[in-house]
């Protein structure tokens, strides 16, 4: 059961269900065997529930040999950002003031995964969002996700969420009067 905070009525708009169930879901099946990554999705949904469109970011002093807060935020902000756009590790690497195998490192020690498995989920994380608030096609989701086609979409998607953008659309998305146009969104 969702506890709200007293005086909440309702969800925070940017709140999906399916993508909170699979943020938990994942966090459950990490949790024993990498307690870095569970957190870092359970600090996924928590930011759900808070208007600003980014998670929080840690203030504890980072890992030993991980990123800096400061960092870290630079590097999640800049692939908001560029999100549709191609988004290199040298990029991210610079954001972060490192090399790329220095950055590689860091980051993986700071989330638990590599820059390009984040960047994955966060392309499919930005396509869930967009097919439950627009009735775009998926190629053109795909393509305002950074990603080449369609086919393209649905091979990560598949991988990261477990079934094909098509199913997981049609068993999440809201009555037809509730969905804006693509350049409609608020």
């Amino acid at each position: 059961m969702l506890h709200t905070a007293p005086g909440a009525t309702a969800l925070p708009r940017a709140f999906a269900p399916s993508v909170a169930a699979s943020l938990l879901a994942n966090a459950v099946s990490t949790l024993d065997h990498n307690p870095h990554v569970a957190r870092h999705y359970l600090e996924r949904l928590a930011a759900m529930f808070v208007e600003d469109d980014l998670p929080p970011i840690e203030t504890t002093a980072p890992a030993k040999g991980g990123l800096a807060a400061w960092q870290l935020r630079g590097v999640v902000q800049h692939i908001e950002r560029a999100l549709g756009s191609t988004i290199g590790v040298d990029a991210l690497a610079e954001v972060a003031r490192l090399s790329t195998g220095h950055f590689c490192r860091a980051f993986k020690v700071t989330t638990g995964e590599t820059p390009h498995a984040f960047l994955i989920r966060q392309r499919v994380h930005r396509a869930q969002t967009l097919m439950l608030r627009t009735d775009e096609t998926l190629s053109r989701i795909a393509y305002a996700c950074g990603l080449t086609d369609q086919a393209h979409l649905t091979r990560l998607f598949r991988r990261v969420v477990g079934v094909t953008p098509f199913v997981w659309r049609r068993t999440w998305q809201q009555p037809p009067s509730r969905i804006l146009p693509l350049g409609d969104r608020p």
